[in-house]
């Protein structure tokens, strides 16, 4: 009994030395990131002091917004933004940080103001040793430093392309393949992430709507609110004259590629808005001749964020028009 006392204020010390590390010690804890893993494929590259390291710290997060924790090097840490530096959250005396957007800037509170997820990188990094590290405007001429056309991006499949500018080191390549960044044969590289501009979609299907004998749906009308700019919202229509169906779901041209959305305004006969959000209270058309002379009727609500994952449409009711 006595043994097992000892190992458990052994452990008890351990624990309460190990808080006390992590307290004086100054770093942050690792937030995570989205950072690809691979040696080749979460690096960047300057001639002056080599490779940066944006996996290594496992803090170094992507997201519509902004850039978030700090790449090392031999020269120490990029920190792209104040509020999650390692040394925790320095904005109060030092305001900086890369934002998700042309032109977008970073606030002491280590938002992003004018932020649209478009993976064009704005504004600037630090490191203690080299100073400002610019991102330039995300490939905006007009907002880089002087005259010269630069910056990075993050393309469809996550990779980082261009160059950022530090006026100790020159330029830090982001991917091999750029022009004038190296050869990629002999020395392949570049920084991924698995973060995507992209939104996210959802979908609703309703229950079974009885028309009560042979009936054909004319048009849609949807209450609720819209969210922010850039959701989206669409509908399919499935018609049976049996409630065990089959149920195929079918839009625009009668097929299942699409959704209607158009107001009734831009035509009767249904259609699909090629940007924007159908008003709420709007009748939306559907071509009736393919939902005649059904009685039982089901819909699917297609739901889209806007890019930067933050809004999506809110559906509070749904009203089908019939006709017989």
């Amino acid at each position: 009994m006595k043994l097992v006392k000892t190992i458990f204020w052994i452990l008890v010390a351990l624990v309460i030395l190990m808080t006390l590390i992590l307290l004086f010690s100054g770093k942050s804890s690792a937030a995570g990131t989205n950072i690809n893993s691979s040696t080749t494929s979460s690096v960047a590259w300057d001639p002056a002091d080599g490779w940066w390291n944006f996996y290594g710290s496992q803090t170094v997060l992507v997201s519509g917004t902004k850039l978030a924790g700090y790449a090392t090097s031999s020269v120490g840490d990029m920190s792209l933004d104040c509020s999650t530096s390692e040394n925790g959250n320095i904005c109060n005396t030092s305001n900086y940080g890369v934002c998700n957007g042309k032109g977008a800037t970073h606030n002491v509170d280590g938002t992003c103001s004018s932020a649209d997820a478009s993976g064009n990188l704005s504004g600037y990094a630090w490191n203690d040793n080299i100073g400002w590290i610019s991102f330039c405007g995300g490939l905006n001429t007009a907002s880089c430093p002087g005259n010269i056309s630069y910056g990075v991006s993050i393309d469809g499949s996550g990779n980082f392309q261009g160059f950022a500018w530090n006026d100790t080191v020159g330029w830090i390549s982001f991917n091999c393949d750029n022009a004038g960044a190296g050869n990629c044969s002999t020395n392949p590289y570049l920084v991924n992430t698995a973060w995507l501009s992209t939104s996210t979609i959802g979908y609703l299907e309703s229950y079974i709507i009885d028309a009560g004998g042979p009936a054909t749906l004319n048009s849609i009308i949807w209450q609720g609110n819209p969210g922010q700019s850039g959701t989206g919202l669409g509908f399919e229509v499935a018609a049976s004259n049996s409630t065990s169906g089959p149920w195929n779901y079918i839009g625009p041209g009668g097929t299942s590629t699409g959704w209607y959305s158009a107001p009734c305004s831009q035509g009767l006969t249904g259609g699909e808005l090629t940007s924007g959000i159908p008003a709420p209270g709007t009748p939306i058309c559907v071509n009736s001749g393919l939902f005649s002379n059904f009685r039982y009727f089901r819909y699917k609500i297609m739901l889209q964020s806007n890019l930067l994952q933050n809004s999506t449409p809110v559906v509070d009711n749904v009203i089908l028009n019939f006709s017989r």
